[in-house]
């Protein structure tokens, strides 16, 4: 299994910040997409990161190096989980919008369905609070052109709120950053070992 991590958005991406300016996206969404890389490497899976690139890189290449991917090896051994962080708001204020999600395409197969349920299953056993789209449904679907122009599992993680204080003081923290690092790689694992 080929693991591909997205650190969504780039250096030059307007916007992507906490309303005090003091957090940035993409610089957090690099580090972790790196340690999950990093982890899974050290458990000997094949993974790698979609966008090693520190400026933005637009979602139509993106996809087009997953579906090369895809296209050498298969696309049932390929999966993706591209990694966000949330705002509930325009960046200039503080929101009440908190917790960790999954997301998925519309057009959804089953594989990405059973990716998104893994993460959420890890995410809860780390202790975060999840944003489920229903009781029954753990995950979103939305029209995500990463996770809907990919042709292998893909889901889209959003890492709680950037404009949530007490959020954002979790994804500062060590302790944050870990659980967020730990959930994506058991949920990967799960998956790929068909345990969830």
């Amino acid at each position: 299994m080929r693991i591909l991590i997205d650190n969504g958005h780039g250096a030059d991406t307007q916007g992507k910040r906490s309303p005090d300016g003091s957090f940035r996206e993409y610089r957090w969404a690099r580090d972790i997409a790196a340690r999950v890389v990093k982890e899974l490497r050290g458990r000997g899976y094949e993974a790698e990161l979609l966008v090693p690139e520190e400026r933005d890189i637009p979602l139509s290449e993106r996809c087009r190096r997953v579906n090369a991917l895809c296209t050498q090896v298969g696309k049932a051994d390929v999966l993706l989980v591209s990694v966000h962080v949330n705002a509930a708001g325009n960046g200039n204020g503080w929101m009440t919008a908190r917790g960790w999600s999954a997301h998925v395409s519309l057009n959804a197969g089953a594989q990405s369905k059973k990716l998104a349920r893994a993460l959420v299953a890890s995410a809860e056993e780390e202790g975060l609070k999840v944003r489920r789209y229903s009781p029954q449904e753990p995950y979103w679907a939305q029209n995500l052109a990463i996770c809907r122009d990919t042709a292998c599992a893909a889901v889209l993680t959003e890492n709680l709120f950037m404009d949530n204080r007490d959020d954002l003081a979790m994804l500062n923290s060590t302790e944050g950053m870990e659980a967020v690092v730990a959930l994506h790689v058991r949920g990967i694992v799960d998956y790929i070992e068909g345990k969830r």
